[in-house]
């Protein structure tokens, strides 16, 4: 018995083994048991370390000092670098939908390309406006536009869905400030501006592929009506949000006078334009007083308190809104952020608990014995637990505590770094089907059988997916 104890925990097969076995639990845990990820993921990264033989004080620490714990320096590391830009981030999305932003985007975008390129401003529609909107909101919000827009067009709601999700799908897989990419930052340690633009490098094609290419072809053969009831020519939308068991309904607030778009796209701009800033003048300009304004101003929490400062008082106090109002407002959006950090602060001690059993060195040795690069391996791992179990949350958060000592092992250049990123980012929402909460929720907002959401949007999400990770793989191969 003592040897295989051993074997498993000193040998790289072994080690692997252990690996094997903790993931497998976990999905077990999470798609059998229904068990929160949140819960999952501590349960098992709590098991692995025991099994693997870490000492305890170095697991949890002690009953007087704790941390440096694995524990606490997991959490901790991981929701320091996280938490203010998440929380940030859901608040400028909050007032930017509130202020009926998506609404003046919708009437110039299909002013600009009429009504037969209505898909093509559905998709650039989803695409501005998830930049700062999480993706489920961003349904939310944007759904009853497309139910208006279809309607208007004669054609089926696919042709106007599939562009606008592709949109959302693309932003929240792959950009700042949404909780993936944030994540990944890091798990991975590296720069928001790098993920940014690689953000958008390895994004846009897909987004092209999947939402317009895709889309387009798909929309013109699976004929779906608009339901009468969906309609209410864009002014109060009543929609039917469900996950699978059960129906609620809601609504989209009123909004007689939206901002302009200039107004919006400025806004949304901001964060990007300063974080991008402060990336590139840390690489151009020598050290000196305007480097370190550019870096104060470019740090993401920064950048993104700007951002809705300035919103608060275009959008709000200037329109009437009080301060109270305000501060409601951020309160009601900030309620969904706590598990999420949950599940990310989870998903980091996981992977401080695979980097100090050795199981990151023991992947290294058998990867490189394969001869399987790094970005591979962080695509394949992302995918498999992204089918597996559904969150595109826990499996980056997953993977990237796995191939995070690898890529801390190797002297790779932070754009390199940035495009594993994308790697890990490009494998979470592969192939979603009906173990993923959002493949339901798109099939009663778009009027689809569970045939026709595995036609349309689960091929959506493929292409999205092996796309931009060919991109991401190419850049690799040149840069690296």
């Amino acid at each position: 018995m003592n040897s295989v104890v051993d074997w498993l925990r000193t040998s790289t097969p072994g080690l692997l083994v252990l690996c094997g076995i903790a993931i497998a639990v976990l999905l077990v845990v999470i798609i059998k048991v229904k068990l929160e990820p949140f819960i999952a993921l501590l349960i098992v990264g709590l098991g692995l370390a025991l099994a693997a033989g870490l000492p305890v004080n170095e697991i949890v620490g002690t009953a007087i000092k704790s941390n440096e714990s694995l524990l606490e320096t997991g959490f901790g590391g991981i929701l320091g670098h996280i938490a203010v830009i998440i929380g940030l981030g859901t608040v400028l999305g909050a007032i930017l939908e509130k202020s009926g932003g998506a609404q003046a985007l919708t009437a110039k975008l299909l002013g600009v390309f009429g009504e037969r390129g209505a898909p093509i401003a559905m998709g650039l529609l989803g695409l501005i406006f998830g930049i700062p909107v999480f993706f489920d909101i961003g349904i939310f919000v944007l759904a009853p536009l497309v139910y208006v827009a279809a309607r208007q067009g004669g054609k089926s709601l696919v042709l106007y869905a599939l562009p606008m999700l592709a949109g959302l799908s693309m932003t929240h897989a792959f950009l700042p400030p949404h909780p993936g990419p944030v994540a990944l930052g890091g798990l991975l340690e590296v720069n928001l501006g790098w993920l940014i633009l690689f953000g958008f490098i390895c994004g846009i094609p897909g987004f092209i592929a999947a939402g317009l290419v895709w889309g387009n072809w798909i929309g013109k053969r699976i004929i779906v009506d608009v339901p009468e009831d969906f309609i209410n020519d864009g002014n109060d939308a009543s929609t039917t949000e469900g996950g699978g068991t059960g129906t609620v309904a809601t609504k989209r607030p009123v909004v007689t006078t939206p901002p302009s778009v200039g107004t919006i796209g400025a806004i949304i701009a901001v964060p990007l334009v300063l974080i991008l800033g402060a990336t590139f003048g840390s690489i151009l300009l020598a050290p000196g007083n305007l480097l370190e304004v550019l870096t104060f101003f470019g740090t993401p929490a920064v950048a993104l308190l700007i951002a809705v400062l300035i919103a608060f008082y275009v959008l709000g106090i200037r329109r009437g809104s009080t301060v109270q109002e305000l501060s409601t407002l951020t309160g009601e959006s900030l309620r969904p952020v706590g598990m999420l950090l949950l599940v990310v602060g989870a998903g980091a001690f996981f992977g401080k608990v695979i980097s100090a059993t050795g199981i990151g060195t023991a992947l290294a040795d058998t990867m490189a014995a394969a001869g399987l690069p790094i970005i591979v391996l962080a695509y394949i791992i992302s995918c498999a637990l992204r089918v597996a179990q559904g969150s595109a949350t826990v499996a980056i958060v997953t993977t990237g505590g796995i191939v995070g000592p690898l890529v801390a092992a190797q002297d790779y250049s932070a754009p390199a770094v940035a495009l594993i990123a994308m790697s890990i980012a490009a494998g979470s929402i592969i192939a979603s089907h009906v173990n993923d909460g959002g493949f339901w929720i798109i099939a009663k907002f778009f009027n689809l059988t569970v045939k026709q959401t595995l036609q349309t949007w689960t091929v959506l999400e493929t292409i999205l997916s092996v796309v931009s990770f060919a991109v991401a793989g190419i850049l690799f191969a040149i840069i690296a």
